[in-house]
């Protein structure tokens, strides 16, 4: 796109054989910055695959299972059915979503598309992020089966319409940051806001 060159661990290619979940990343896996991606809070990113065609409608270019970086692609789970804070099953593994997916500049750079990370933002097809609650092994097709609602259910879009779009709100970022299951990251970022 630029020139630039960077390392990066965004190109996914889907894997038939199970995999063991640890705490912080698929075994196999890895993430070339460590500060802003992986860890606890940030060990699987799930991304919709019903979003593939919107992206490819504005694109005009093909969009597959891990396009976006993502660990796991999912169907039937979009950011409106998930709140922060809801635990889900899937194979062997508990895992726990944590907060939205926040793209960076190696999403538009795999893709060659400038405005891609910025439009992710607009339309709020982001994906989300799960920690681990419990090690298991997952396997491509494992159903995600929720084991509990977050009492305090904020839905993946609802938090990323108040970090876009509805940045002055404090009400609701006041909402957000009480929920125990936001990640550390976001839970600073609302709270810099609620401060100004």
């Amino acid at each position: 796109m630029d020139g630039m060159e960077v390392t990066t661990g965004i190109y996914k290619q889907p894997v038939d054989t199970p995999l063991w979940l640890t705490k912080t990343n698929f075994t196999g896996d890895g993430q070339a910055d460590l500060v802003h991606h992986g860890g606890p809070d940030k060990a699987v990113c799930a991304y919709p695959s019903e979003h593939f065609a919107a992206w490819e409608r504005l694109y005009h270019q093909p969009f597959t299972a891990g396009a976006f970086g993502e660990n796991v692609t999912l169907s039937g789970l979009l950011e409106e059915d998930v709140c922060v804070g809801d635990i889900f099953e899937v194979g062997t593994a508990v895992v726990q979503v944590s907060q939205p997916r926040q793209p960076c500049f190696k999403l538009a750079k795999r893709h060659g598309l400038k405005d891609l990370s910025l439009k992710v933002q607009e339309t709020g097809y982001t994906g989300f992020y799960f920690r681990v609650l419990k090690e298991g092994s997952v396997q491509r097709g494992d159903s995600l089966t929720l084991a509990e609602r977050s009492a305090r259910p904020l839905s993946i879009r609802y938090i990323n319409h108040i970090y876009y779009v509805d940045k002055t709100n404090v009400a609701a970022m006041k909402e957000i940051v009480a929920e125990p299951a936001l990640s550390e990251d976001w839970r600073r970022s609302f709270m810099k806001r609620i401060k100004q």
